[in-house]
């Protein structure tokens, strides 16, 4: 069996990563993927969270993305973003922020507040911080 196989990651506006990797490991609507060699193929649909790579020798990359799709083909695995970044380029203070206003748009009771909208921000705020925290666990271990 191979031990490693191609992985992209795109968005709208541009390709992230595309590289060989030993595993894929993201957040599907229904809960934590791990994509290794020889995975069959598969189609599902991701919600904000961390994408993880792990390279040969167990380096790991971490990104971002806002939601998009995770496709498993025989010899490559993409994820195709909404919108993805590099999980070091986050801005803590800036995803904290923004968790807040959703948060305060969320509680008003104005009939004027999109309540869908609110929730789909919070949950990216979130997803967001969530991230930036795996990071900061996984630079805390070495």
């Amino acid at each position: 069996m191979a031990k490693s196989f191609k992985c992209e990651i795109v968005s709208a506006e541009a390709s992230i990563f595309s590289g060989e990797v030993e595993q894929v490991i993201a957040s599907g609507i229904m809960g934590e993927l791990g994509i290794l060699p020889g995975h069959a193929p598969l189609l599902t649909e991701l919600q904000p969270g961390p994408v993880r790579v792990i390279h040969d020798g167990g380096e790991e990359e971490h990104y971002y993305v806002t939601g998009g799709f995770l496709e498993v083909q025989p010899d490559v695995v993409s994820v195709l973003a909404d919108t993805a970044s590099r999980a070091a380029d986050l801005d803590e203070a800036a995803a904290e922020e923004a968790r807040q206003q959703a948060l305060k748009a969320f509680n008003e009771k104005s009939s004027e507040i999109d309540y869908t909208r609110a929730a789909a921000e919070l949950a990216e705020a979130v997803a967001q911080l969530r991230t930036i925290q795996q990071l900061r666990k996984k630079a805390g271990k070495g």
